[in-house]
């Protein structure tokens, strides 16, 4: 489980640290799956993202949406490898892909990390619910 917030760069090479809180979490994991669906970068320890393949061949893939969503996901995913020191490099293609450049917001959520562009994260995290909205949404879920 991945819980927290932290600020990083990226280096001139493209390797971003992983934060040690992050690093425990992953324990024996040497490689995770990147990938960017929206405006920012996913990483999906190889264990959490078998389970999503295994749900996605679970539904019919001779459907058109379905064949196009296939192209998506899997034309932007990346196999990475953390290296000795807690690093994983991010290719060009998919920071341009996520509007990611050097300092980046890494959140730890449930079983997957989010890597953020700084800005882009303080525009959104200006845009969050209020405390009252996130309570109403934990009562939504009978927490």
């Amino acid at each position: 489980m991945f819980r927290g917030q932290f600020e990083h760069a990226i280096d001139d090479k493209g390797r971003l640290s992983i934060p040690a809180k992050l690093r425990e979490a992953l324990r024996k994991e040497k490689t995770l799956v990147l990938t960017s669906f929206d405006a920012y970068i996913t990483a999906f320890p190889m264990k959490a993202w078998r389970v999503i393949e295994d749900r996605i061949r679970s539904n019919p893939t001779f459907k058109r949406d379905m064949r196009d969503f296939l192209r998506v996901v899997y034309s932007s995913a990346e196999d990475v490898e953390i290296d000795p020191q807690g690093r994983i490099l991010i290719s060009q293609a998919l920071r341009q892909r996520a509007g990611i450049t050097r300092d980046v917001v890494i959140l730890g959520v449930m079983d997957q990390i989010e890597i953020w562009d700084k800005a882009r994260w303080t525009e959104k995290a200006g845009a969050a619910p209020s405390p009252e909205e996130l309570s109403a949404k934990l009562g939504e879920l009978g927490v």
